[in-house]
């Protein structure tokens, strides 16, 4: 059993005798095969093979199974995005007419997801708050419930999820705990190993690590007992478009990825495309080394600012006598990732100024890659929230969310230094 930084090198691809050393990119939509009949065996998943890269590939294979060990699941699907993933994640278990709970402080574009388009498709989200009690958490599940979805780290709001106490709560119900790791990564905390049961990334941000390409994933830990559960048809009963196959029946713990790619995947194409997967193996393989200078380089940023007047407060995990503190050291011992969110006293305006003043940290939408850059979520990301959704959310006209790069941590301070004396 390998330690998570040589998986992170090694993981997902093999390479035999004479074969290339580095993972080559299967640049193909088709592939060839000497008999009529074994290709119809893929096409009733009685074989295992790649019949068109609409549903698999070589290239993409091998960084799913990188991803899947990483985490330590049973199977890994790579989308095209990560909103993609979050959406088939999702979908794969839960129909119209029922409703699924999520936490209110995840990013404002899966709220988008989940309030407007699942919505128009007949699926209900019920929204919960971190401080809510057990039993008013029990309160919001009915017998059309599904699962529950959270993320380790909120973006931007850098709330930690209990995750055990969640996965304990949502198994009392019956249903899989969904946990959106995207800003932790593995190699900063591994859900399943606290009792979730799904994971998804947005694998835009920090495995790849280089805002060059856009993609999403979602692993399956196989730790569900969707028979036992008794209300997930859609895995235990027959699939006629495969010929009544039961998932459960012919692919065991790998049931729902298997589901997911055979059915989801097949059906709504959000495919990543082979470059894609061979520029995210390029990120994964330094993500171990990545991660951990984020987090340092964070932390040492969220001390500098929490000393400053003109911030009116400061929140990173890890910061000391911060609300998460105790659940960050928990379930993020070794690094918190590179986000810091925090106040600027002064409100919108001055928060604007600051940003306008930085030098090194560029104003982009995005986050959590190599360079340092800087965000006002309430006029972008979160724009389409209302101002009560922006206020659950914990995002005010003060707000700033600062990504911190993996440059050197002195001149990135010295960045907001410079900045601060301007406002």
């Amino acid at each position: 059993m390998h330690q998570i930084e040589t998986k992170c090198v090694q993981s997902g691809y093999s390479p035999e005798n004479s074969q290339p050393r580095t993972l080559p990119i299967y640049q193909s939509t088709t592939y060839k095969y000497d008999d009529a009949a074994a290709l119809g065996k893929l096409f009733d998943l009685e074989a295992d093979g790649h019949m068109y890269t609409r549903i698999s590939n070589p290239t993409v294979a091998a960084v799913e199974a990188k991803i899947s060990d990483l985490e330590g699941g049973v199977g890994a699907m790579l989308t095209s995005s990560g909103q993609a993933a979050s959406f088939m994640a999702i979908f794969n278990i839960c129909s119209q007419g029922q409703n699924f709970i999520s936490m209110n402080n995840i990013y404002g574009g899966t709220i988008n997801l989940f309030s407007v388009t699942l919505k128009r498709m007949g699926i209900e989200v019920r929204y919960a708050r971190d401080d809510m009690s057990d039993e008013e958490m029990d309160a919001l599940f009915d017998e059309n419930t599904r699962l529950v979805f959270g993320e380790t780290i909120a973006n931007p709001a850098l709330t930690v999820l209990d995750i055990e106490r969640m996965a304990g709560i949502a198994h009392k119900h019956a249903v899989p705990l969904i946990v959106d790791n995207t800003f932790a990564t593995a190699c900063l905390c591994r859900p399943f190993e606290f009792g979730a049961d799904i994971v998804t990334h947005s694998t835009s941000k920090y495995m790849d690590g280089h805002a060059n390409v856009l993609g999403g994933c979602i692993i399956d830990g196989g730790t569900f007992d969707w028979e036992k559960a008794g209300k997930y048809p859609e895995l235990t009963g027959p699939d006629e478009s495969y010929h009544g196959v039961v998932y459960t029946k012919q692919f065991g713990k790998a049931a729902y990825i298997t589901k997911a790619r055979v059915q989801l995947m097949r059906d709504f194409g959000c495919t990543p495309q082979p470059m894609a997967a061979y520029l995210l193996n390029l990120g994964l393989e330094t993500l171990h080394l990545r991660t951990r200078r984020h987090s340092e380089n964070a932390l040492a940023v969220a001390r500098f600012l929490s000393e400053q007047e003109k911030i009116l407060w400061v929140n990173y995990p890890l910061l000391e006598g911060g609300k998460y503190h105790d659940l960050a050291k928990k379930y993020l011992p070794d690094g918190a990732s590179g986000v810091v969110s925090f106040g600027v006293r002064g409100g919108r305006e001055a928060a604007m100024r600051l940003m306008n003043a930085l030098k090194l940290a560029q104003i982009v939408v995005h986050v959590a890659d190599a360079r340092t850059c800087v965000l006002h979520p309430a006029s972008t990301t979160h724009r389409q929230l209302t101002d009560a959704q922006l206020e659950a959310s914990g995002i005010g006209p003060e707000f700033i969310r600062f990504s911190v790069g993996i440059e050197n941590a002195d001149d990135i301070i010295a960045d907001l230094k410079q900045a601060l004396e301007q406002i």
